[in-house]
Parts: C-alpha cells; sequence; structure tokens
C-alpha cells in the first residue's frame, strides 16, 4: 500500500513538472550584488559547521556568487515536491546513490554539455563513483566524497596476543581466536566484531561472488561464493566463538579497547584518535579463500536539480569543489573523508598517512553498490534479516541464502515492473 501512495505521489509531481518548469526564474542578489545559491544537504549538527567553513572559502573566493546551506532532512522527497511548486534549491549534495533514480524521474540537469564545454575530465575521479552519478549514458552528477570499511586493528590486543594484522580470511580466523577471551560464559575481549550483515556484499565479492546476476534481473548470492561467506561467518560466531551478538551494548567495544579486529570506516578515525590510550591502526579489507579482494565504497557528491534558478552559478560551485584537488584536500581535512578526486585522496597527507593509506589503497578496488531498482529493499528487506536470523542459528546458512533469494527475486521484479 505504501509503495502505491508513493508512486501516485511521485507521479502527481512529474504531471506538474512541465507547468512548473520554466517559473521562478528570476534570479536573487545579496545586498553585495552577488547571486545567491542555495545548497541543501542533509549533513546537520557539527557536519553543518564544516560545510560552512568550506562555503566561506567559496564565498570569498570570487565576486559573483554567494552559497548558503540549508538542511534538509529527506532531501530527495523535497526535491520532488518542491519541483510540483515549492522551493527548488540549486545544488544538492546526497548520498551518490540516489542519483540514477532521480535522474530517471527526470529532476536532475544533465551535466554532459558543461563537463564538455569546460574539458572536465572525468577521469580524474574514481570510476566507480562516477558511474554512480550516471544515468542511460549521462552525466548527472560530480563525485565529492568518498568511504569504504577497511579493518581496524587494536594494536595492544595484536602484540600481546604476538600476531599481526590479518591479510586473508585464514589469518582473520586465527587473529581473532588468539586475541578471543571468555570468561567462564561471559564474553570479555572479542576477536573480530561480526555485528554488520550489511557487509554481506563485500564478503561475498572477496569470495569471488556477486549479488546479482549481470543483467541486475535477479540475485546471485545463493551461490558457491554465497555459502562460504556464511559457513565463514557462522564458523567465527558460532564455532570459534570470537563474538557474541550484542557484545557490549550500547557501547563502542573497540573505543573501550575489548575488540581487536573490526570493520570501520574513515569518519569513525577523528573519535577513536581522541581516546585516551586507545592505539589502533587500519589495513585494507582481508582477502577470500581465493585471494579475491573486495569493497564497498559510498559517499556524496553533487546534482543540480533540473529546474535550478541558477545552474550557472551552482556549476561554477561544483567545479571550484570537485576540480581543485587543493580544495578536495583541505576540506578532507575538515571533514575527515577521502576526496573523489583521485589525485587529492593520493596527496601525501592521506596516502603516507598510517591511517588513511588503507582507505586509499581500498578504492583501487572498491565496487559501488548495484544501481537497479529496488536494491536497497533487497538488503534491506530479504538479505540483512535472513543472515541475521543465521548468525541466531535460527537456520542454516542454505536456508538463509534460498529464503533470501526467493525474496529478493520477488523486489527485484516488483522493481522492473514499476519502472
Amino acid at each position: 500500500m505504501k509503495k502505491i501512495v508513493k508512486g501516485l505521489i511521485i507521479a502527481g509531481v512529474l504531471v506538474l513538472l512541465s507547468a512548473c518548469g520554466k517559473s521562478g526564474t528570476q534570479k536573487e542578489q545579496t545586498d553585495d550584488g552577488k547571486q545567491k545559491i542555495t545548497f541543501w544537504g542533509s549533513w546537520s549538527g557539527t557536519q553543518v559547521d564544516q560545510l560552512n567553513q568550506l562555503i566561506d572559502q567559496y564565498n570569498k573566493s570570487q565576486d559573483s556568487y554567494t552559497v548558503t546551506y540549508k538542511v534538509q532532512d529527506n532531501v530527495e522527497e523535497k526535491l520532488l515536491t518542491g519541483m510540483a511548486g515549492g522551493e527548488i534549491p540549486d545544488v544538492i549534495m546526497w548520498d551518490r546513490v540516489n542519483t540514477k533514480m532521480y535522474a530517471e524521474k527526470n529532476a536532475l540537469l544533465d551535466l554532459d554539455s558543461l563537463i564538455e564545454k569546460d574539458h572536465i575530465d572525468l577521469n580524474d575521479f574514481y570510476e566507480e563513483t562516477v558511474k554512480e552519478m550516471s544515468a542511460d549514458g549521462k552525466q548527472y552528477g560530480i563525485p565529492l566524497l568518498v568511504d569504504n570499511r577497511s579493518l581496524f586493528y587494536n594494536k595492544k590486543l595484536l602484540a600481546q596476543a604476538g600476531v599481526t594484522p590479518p591479510k586473508t580470511w585464514e589469518e582473520l580466523l586465527n587473529v581473532a581466536e588468539k586475541t578471543t577471551k571468555w570468561e567462564g560464559k561471559q564474553l570479555v575481549q572479542a576477536g573480530f566484531s561480526l555485528d554488520d550483515v550489511g557487509l554481506f556484499n563485500m564478503w561475498l565479492q572477496q569470495a569471488g561472488g556477486t549479488m546479482l546476476s549481470e543483467d541486475g534481473k535477479t540475485t546471485a548470492f545463493n551461490s558457491k561464493a554465497g555459502l562460504e561467506v556464511l559457513n565463514f561467518w557462522n564458523q567465527l560466531l558460532n564455532e570459534k566463538k570470537v563474538y557474541q551478538q550484542g557484545f557490549n551494548d550500547g557501547t563502542d567495544a573497540f573505543a573501550a579497547g575489548k575488540v581487536a579486529l573490526m570493520y570501520n570506516g574513515p569518519w569513525a578515525l577523528a573519535d577513536y584518535d581522541k581516546v585516551e590510550g586507545l592505539e589502533y591502526g587500519v589495513v585494507p579489507p582481508v582477502s577470500g579463500p581465493n585471494g579475491d579482494k573486495g569493497a564497498l565504497t559510498g559517499g556524496f557528491g553533487l546534482v543540480i536539480p533540473k529546474n535550478a534558478k541558477n545552474k550557472d552559478a551552482a556549476w561554477d560551485f561544483i567545479k571550484w569543489w570537485t576540480i581543485n584537488p587543493e580544495i578536495g584536500i583541505e576540506f578532507a581535512k575538515i571533514s575527515n573523508w577521502l576526496p573523489a578526486n583521485k589525485t587529492a585522496a593520493k596527496d601525501p597527507y592521506f596516502a603516507d598517512n598510517e591511517k588513511y593509506k588503507a582507505f586509499v589503497e581500498t578504492m583501487d578496488f572498491a565496487k559501488i553498490r548495484p544501481t537497479v531498482t529496488g536494491y536497497s529493499d533487497l538488503e534491506k528487506l530479504a538479505v540483512n534479516p535472513q543472515l541475521e536470523n543465521m548468525l541466531a542459528e535460527k537456520e542454516t546458512p542454505q536456508q538463509a541464502l534460498e529464503n533470501a533469494q526467493k525474496q529478493g527475486n520477488k523486489i527485484l521484479k516488483e522493481g522492473s515492473s514499476n519502472e
């Protein structure tokens, strides 16, 4: 029922777009004569301060435009309702994965002519991130920030156990076993934090598998590779008992020095660096049984709504922020994210940093999530619940894969029929 209602709302919005496309074209100016640029995003709290530091630099760098940031919850839905007669921003920063969907809803400006006019080389950005902001052969956004999950390790706990950071599944199992401590029936130190089933796609790549078929129409994870992943998880959690679901629930066990290994992103570095006594390092994700590497990359990009008032101004801001490596480096220092611009990301500030360099290395093989319609629901509603059941020993690994496959294929079929 929710899908039907949402579909009707979107349909109604799209009917109104042509009527609203030429309205509201008058450009606003500030008191000093600069043209206003309205910038939307979901970043809030301290992240607003980070953005405003960057925006202040841009506003002072030229005499034509002034950018103002506005926090928007549910920025994607507000874009559609805005196009039907409400407020429309000039620039949006959002999760790149949204781009294809909203490009297909005719909500975004095709940037190809602007890219060509200004001789922008998209090869300057990580290929996967560029692909994530395209649809039907057209480019609708420019990648801004990237992330991935790399392996954090507690230096003290590994040294005490006489082991080094793992590079393979086999080594991970060995390190996790040797750094796990139980007192009777109580886990007091976990060898590896196996608490995020949402990373199944990453593990599947390491086993040589894929989530979807080549055409993206059906699932492909109920496979030898998928079973290898779940059998290994079962070995870690239920046989070797290197972790326990809910361990140290409510607190960050890694920050407390009670977890030896865990996957996390670059956003965690700033907080962990503040923890007194926590000595940690970061290495790329481990390789699978046959040497396959696997990682996922997410992050943010910049788009221009199709009916934005100030397209040229918005494009000037986007270029300034994304094309100049020095700007990308500076904002990454402020925000603790990696820049999507490869030259910026491979600057010595990141590449020579003991912790950041793992994320830079991982970006060389990290893949985006599939952009087919319904994929996010497939993970959220079909795959993840079944994997949780498996970890709780309510289902066998094979049963979990089979049930997830049935539900997932149904979701993909419904998604393709609604396109």
